[in-house]
């Protein structure tokens, strides 16, 4: 349940970053087998905090804690859970600040050792995120027109337990930081027809298994070899990541578990937008080759080319649709709305996808319908130098875009 916010927080992150934002990530998982998956999935994300700066930061918490008004200490009894430090009022403290947009079920929080510990987590991420101006307060990693310092990327059914930890801080901590908290909250991912409760590493072992047998039928028994396994894991990791991260994240995703949804001829999926990936470094290469062999001259400079050459509609089509406007797509898809009184956000991430998956399909017919590398005669070379031109820019574009997903462009498939 954690895997469709977790993928997406990343994603963010890197999108912040590519805009030169500086951004700390705090993970929300204990459970071993879930950070297996994801380091498999390429999730940068730190394990964990530990050591004695966390273990003082519990410490001032808890004595933040016996001095807050709104709290109050458990004696270990029969009537109280076990392991539970202190009662929260959070209702009282929310209706007194005059808090918009919580939920109104909030009441009491029973505080625990693990609910300072992931408190203290996120103190310590905040405080330790670089700042590039350095006039600008240590909690301000994000740039001064955005709406918030902290966004908390959760999934609905723990959106209430992250508003608990939301108000908590604010009572512990009521520094102005923690002021500037926003959530950005991951609608439900659903199953067709689940035989019997799946998790994410289960999910993720079906989907390699998919992936491996679809590049056998595909490739034979090229796909075997022990070569490809690099490749069938990178496959694997780009299909989970589109199929996570294709739809908005406030609507529903409704996995389909059978193997004809991992196909590697599906053009909505990320294993086609790696193939296309992968068919551009066979060109270069090709072309590279073939001038190392004395078939083609090299590359001239492109204050020499001659553009006038690309009079296909197709070649103008990727410059308008895609590589112009390339920028602006990265932006607007990590761009967080103007502050409100409330305290949920968006954010476009899924339209990066999306712009893989068009550009995958508009190149594709152009390059099943335009031969690039034609006949080694003179005449012919200003445009095909032209058109590698052009595709080397297409192919940046691929690389960039990827590179917010952690996925690695693939030289072959």
């Amino acid at each position: 349940r954690h895997l469709r916010s977790v993928l997406l927080a990343d994603h963010l992150a890197q999108l912040l970053r590519a805009q030169g934002v500086d951004v700390s990530l705090v993970p929300a998982l204990s459970d071993e087998r879930s950070w297996d998956v994801l380091r498999q999935l390429r999730v940068c994300w730190p394990s964990g905090s530990g050591g004695s700066a966390l273990s003082d930061a519990i410490s001032a918490l808890k004595a933040a804690l016996g001095r807050c008004p709104c709290a109050t200490a458990c004696e270990q009894g029969p009537g109280t859970a076990e392991g539970v430090i202190s009662k929260v009022h959070l209702k009282s403290f929310v209706e007194q600040q005059g808090l918009l947009g919580y939920d109104p079920n909030l009441d009491v929080l029973l505080v625990t050792e693990r609910t300072l510990q992931s408190l203290a987590e996120l103190q310590e991420a905040v405080l330790q995120c670089p700042v590039s101006d350095p006039t600008a307060q240590p909690a301000s990693c994000f740039p001064s027109s955005s709406c918030c310092s902290i966004v908390h990327v959760v999934n609905c059914e723990e959106e209430f337990q992250q508003q608990q930890l939301d108000v908590l801080w604010r009572i512990l901590d009521p520094g102005a930081h923690t002021a500037l908290q926003k959530h950005l909250v991951c609608g439900p991912v659903k199953v067709t027809n689940p035989s019997s409760p799946i998790g994410a590493d289960q999910y993720f072992q079906l989907r390699k298994h998919q992936m491996y047998e679809a590049s056998v039928i595909k490739y034979g028994e090229l796909a075997q070899d022990e070569a490809w396994t690099e490749v069938i894991d990178t496959l694997t990791v780009a299909a989970i990541r589109f199929e996570m991260l294709s739809t908005a994240h406030r609507s529903q995703i409704t996995l389909d578990l059978e193997n004809n949804s991992i196909s590697t001829k599906g053009t909505k999926s990320g294993a086609f937008v790696m193939y296309n990936c992968a068919r551009l470094a066979t060109l270069f290469s090709t072309f590279q080759r073939a001038v190392e062999q004395g078939t083609y001259p090299p590359l001239p400079p492109v204050s020499e080319l001659n553009f006038s050459c690309l009079r296909e509609e197709g070649e103008w089509l990727l410059l308008f649709n895609y590589l112009l406007p390339f920028p602006e797509v990265l932006q607007q898809a990590a761009q967080l709305p103007p502050p409100s009184k409330g305290i949920r956000i968006t954010a476009s991430t899924e339209t990066v996808c999306k712009f893989l998956i068009q550009l995958s399909m508009d190149f594709s017919s152009y390059y099943n319908r335009v031969h690039i590398l034609g006949e080694p005669f003179p005449h012919l070379f200003d445009q095909m130098f032209a058109r590698l031109q052009l595709l080397g820019a297409v192919r940046d574009v691929f690389h960039s875009a990827l590179a917010t997903l952690h996925l690695p462009p693939l030289s072959q498939i």
